[in-house]
């Protein structure tokens, strides 16, 4: 009788014992799907999120993009616009302020010139300028139907250096008769300076031009003429007897 007694109540913790590590396995597998749930819970929000902040980025990135576009197409609409024939319109006041040291250009306002105008503001005392001569002048031109300031020599603090058998031809035909130490008014007509094309983007299709030019030196033409300035679209081809480095407005 007491034998069986023992036997039952050890059978009877080895159960308790058995189902107690059976309620902590239970326990240990609901706490890792808990676990493992939560973890693809975090993951599903982080996913979610990168996919949202990832949707943002590239929505503003179309928007920059369609903004550049725009920028571009409305410069691209404003040069053309700025580009636009000249012809007819006529001539107004200088609008832009003078750089430094550079003289007054007193356009003549209304209609542009037809022909060349020469109008001597200052007579020289020194050489007179030669047709195709080299000379060394300070310039400040101004476009006819806008009064700005399209170049000048006075920007760079240079007086340039050409040929005029090397410039626009209302320079070639305008200059000569000058004196050394003489400012000139010039108005050219666009047929004798950059006529249908222009020279944009400063210099309109058919734009009459305003120059004051002071002579500050001239010598006959040489085998090689030099110049400071940026070259112009009036430039012709230097002869094969000839180097020619020359530059004009």
């Amino acid at each position: 009788m007491g034998t069986d007694k023992r036997q039952r109540q050890k059978e009877g913790r080895q159960a308790r014992i058995a189902a107690a590590e059976a309620a902590q396995r239970k326990a240990a597998t609901r706490q890792r799907i808990i676990s493992f749930l939560g973890l693809a819970a975090v993951i599903a929000v982080l996913i979610g999120g990168i996919a949202y902040f990832t949707r943002d980025d590239n929505s503003s990135t179309d928007v920059a993009s369609t903004d550049t576009s725009t920028s571009l197409d409305d410069a691209s609409s404003t040069t053309l616009a700025a580009m636009e024939s000249a012809a007819g319109k006529p001539c107004v006041s200088l609008s832009d302020p003078l750089p430094a040291g550079a003289p007054n250009v007193p356009v003549v306002e209304g209609p542009p010139p037809t022909e060349l105008v020469k109008q001597d503001l200052v007579v020289g005392t020194g050489a007179e300028v030669q047709p195709g001569d080299t000379v060394t002048v300070n310039y400040i031109g101004v476009a006819c139907s806008t009064g700005k300031i399209f170049d000048s020599s006075y920007e760079s603090g240079q007086p340039v250096t050409f040929g005029l058998d090397r410039v626009i031809k209302g320079w070639t035909d305008g200059i000569p008769g000058m004196k050394v130490g003489g400012q000139r008014l010039l108005g050219i007509p666009s047929s004798m300076a950059y006529g249908t094309d222009g020279s944009p983007p400063r210099i309109a299709p058919d734009e009459a031009l305003w120059f004051v030019v002071d002579v500050t030196a001239t010598a006959p033409a040489t085998t090689t003429t030099t110049a400071a300035a940026g070259t112009s679209s009036t430039t012709a081809a230097a002869s094969a007897s000839t180097t020619t480095t020359a530059v004009a407005p």
